[in-house]
């Protein structure tokens, strides 16, 4: 099992979703920002947040009673994560949107998608896909959230990125890449192989590359 490889393979196929998608590169690169762009995005990440917490669950469902210490992970993971959507939503409402508008709103398709091909995954392979999911969700954001939140400081104030900030700052302090990459680890040891955490990310990768492509298409014109 090799953690290089995975995170090469990561870069890799970020690289060619910034070759593609418009704006995807000089966003996160802090070169560029938006506010249309950067108000969405934060909505987005509430939206997907909720979403993503019943993903986490069904995952932990599937492992059931088979392997207590891969639920145990999950387990924790999920109660840090939980209700995090706040601290976004706190930075919304200094963009004046407030909660009830954002719970009125449907996701992005892309992002339906990406959770609809994670339920569907999970059907077939169990906690793995709930894995390698998560642990890419804290690779990208170890790697790309801090450069991201210092430009929308820049550039709008940093009244409005502290909520993001004290995320980045939780799961620094809760080492949550590390917890996360101990699932794929133990749920590709038990539930799968390294060539299937290896399509799973880069199918993963590709959904990202099509929300990034639509929420560039929603807000800039």
């Amino acid at each position: 099992m090799s953690r290089t490889r995975l995170e090469k393979l990561a870069a890799d196929r970020m690289e060619a979703l910034f070759e593609k998608v418009p704006g995807a590169r000089e966003f996160h690169d802090g070169s560029w920002t938006d506010r249309e762009y950067y108000k969405r995005h934060l909505i987005e990440t509430v939206l997907r947040i909720r979403l993503n917490n019943e993903v986490d669950a069904y995952g932990l469902y599937k492992v059931g009673s088979k392997d207590h210490r891969l639920a145990a992970t999950l387990a924790q993971y999920l109660s840090e994560e939980n209700n995090h959507e706040g601290m976004f939503l706190r930075d919304l409402k200094r963009f004046g949107i407030e909660k009830d508008e954002v719970d009125a709103l449907r996701p992005f398709p892309s992002t339906e998608y990406l959770m609809g091909y994670l339920y569907f995954a999970i059907n077939e392979q169990g906690p793995l896909p709930t894995a390698v999911w998560n642990w890419f969700v804290e690779w990208y954001s170890d790697r790309y959230n801090p450069v991201i939140t210092k430009k929308a400081a820049d550039t709008f104030g940093l009244e409005t990125v502290k909520g993001s900030q004290a995320h980045i700052d939780y799961d620094e302090s809760h080492d949550h890449d590390e917890l996360m990459w101990s699932t794929v680890d133990r749920a590709v040891r038990g539930w799968g192989d390294f060539d299937s955490a290896e399509r799973l990310l880069t199918n993963f990768i590709d959904l990202i590359g099509l929300y990034f492509a639509e929420l560039h298409a929603h807000t800039v014109k």
